[in-house]
């Protein structure tokens, strides 16, 4: 499966952004999914992700309650709502995923390196 994710840009601190992350070439159906970030000289960290079973999901304790993920499989599509934004959301963000069942415990799917198909990433600024 490919993904390309896309919504990124300039929003004012306050603000709300979503990011979008469309797939082909398969349906992402049953594919658990997640979203990381990369800011400048920082490694890359865990965002949220979202279950290919139940559509539970998990957040990173930076964005709870102002990010909310979920999917839309009929569209093979990831979303990324971002509320009140801060300077320090600022980063490339990146959409993963992978099919694979152990994925169901969200635990692991903090996990960069569990993912075997990633989206080229797009960028959020976000100014104080």
């Amino acid at each position: 499966v490919q993904l390309q994710a896309y919504g990124g840009g300039l929003v004012q601190a306050g603000g709300s952004l979503r990011l979008s992350c469309a797939a082909s070439g398969r349906t992402l159906s049953g594919y658990f999914m997640a979203w990381f970030r990369q800011a400048p000289g920082k490694e890359r960290e865990f965002v949220a992700t979202i279950s290919g079973i139940d559509g539970s999901t998990a957040y990173a304790d930076s964005v709870k309650g102002r990010f909310t993920i979920s999917r839309d499989n009929a569209k093979d599509t990831l979303y990324l709502q971002m509320n009140s934004l801060k300077p320090e959301d600022t980063a490339v963000y990146y959409c993963a995923a992978d099919p694979r069942e152990y994925l169901n415990d969200y635990r692991l799917r903090r996990l960069s390196h569990v993912y075997g198909h990633w989206g080229q990433g797009t960028q959020v600024t976000v100014s104080s």
